[in-house]
């Protein structure tokens, strides 16, 4: 899903080519994508955009008349850049938004279609679609621990809940927590003042780190490839891969489609997070630890007593 950084990078490429310019209409293939009906989407052919922004994870064009274009790409949704009045293709097209010089493509692929887009008129109504969180970059310690310590949350649902902290998702709450050296799962109860200062410092400097390594990968171009996984992060998408700080093995937690990913090592003293599925189905014999798991894993690979290796054979 784009995040902060991801929309960072969107919206540069955008305020070079759209502010000013008249989006002459709005070509719409997917009537699911369009969540509002008045203004009609048609209000807003002929407008000048007078400014891009970011709500959350949501992209915002602003237009004449006070009209106000958000987009949230939700897991899989992205935009592109075609010359203008290219046919829209058959297959995860959503709508294309069409300028004298470009024509850009909402596309989305995956079987559930999720991105949005709504047309909405005026502050109060624009306002109306902002989940409320606090912008991590903007806000002062005493701000960052009070949103924190609203709820009692696990520090990954904190992190990528837009009522609490806005513009964060699964990948970079998962670089946040392993930067500042915390287990996913601790609640934002139990965090003492150094600890929640060290995730604020965390989250800080990984939005400006990966905001910066965007603009510089996307310097002069449109990004066409923005993806929820970068090849320089540390956790999100390394299961079992080495951790860059320790060494060991990079381990997750799955829960439905979601996967979050830690370094025992780094971030839980070495005590292996139950796995919803895994856990279950091991019960007891759940490793808990990563010397645990390692004999576990040399338990499998070792041949039987008397080595006959049918006995070796998973049933």
């Amino acid at each position: 899903m784009p995040e902060l950084p991801e929309v960072s990078a969107y919206l540069d490429a955008f305020r070079e080519r759209i502010v000013g310019e008249v989006l002459q209409g709005v070509r719409l293939r997917s009537p699911s994508l369009l969540r509002t009906f008045d203004p009609p989407l048609s209000a807003a052919a002929g407008r000048t955009v007078r400014e891009v922004g970011r709500m959350g994870k949501r992209i915002v064009w602003s237009l004449d008349g006070d009209l106000h274009l958000v987009v949230h790409l939700m897991v899989t949704g992205r935009f592109h850049r075609r010359r203008p009045g290219t046919a829209l293709p058959k297959k995860h097209a959503h709508a294309s938004f069409d300028f004298a010089d470009a024509s850009y493509f909402l596309t989305e692929r995956g079987k559930q279609k999720k991105a949005s887009l709504h047309l909405v008129q005026g502050a109060e109504a624009l306002a109306a679609l902002d989940p409320g969180g606090l912008e991590p970059l903007e806000a002062s310690p005493e701000a960052f621990a009070a949103a924190l310590r609203r709820e009692n949350r696990t520090l990954k649902r904190a992190l990528t809940d837009p009522r609490i902290l806005s513009g964060i998702g699964n990948a970079h709450s998962d670089e946040i927590l392993w930067q500042a050296g915390l287990s996913p799962v601790q609640r934002t109860g139990n965090l003492d003042d150094d600890e929640l200062e060290r995730l604020r410092v965390a989250t800080v400097d990984g939005l400006l780190e990966w905001t910066a390594r965007l603009a510089g990968e996307n310097a002069g171009r449109f990004p066409e490839k923005i993806t929820a996984f970068h090849p320089a992060m540390a956790m999100h998408g390394r299961y079992g891969e080495p951790c860059p700080r320790c060494g060991d093995p990079v381990q997750r937690i799955v829960y439905a489609e979601r996967e979050t990913n830690y370094c025992a090592t780094c971030q839980t003293g070495g005590r292996l997070l139950a796995d919803r599925a895994f856990s279950r189905l091991l019960r007891e014999d759940w490793p808990r630890t990563l010397d645990e798991l390692e004999n576990h894993l040399n338990e499998r690979r070792s041949p039987s007593v008397d080595g006959d290796p049918a006995q070796d054979a998973a049933p």
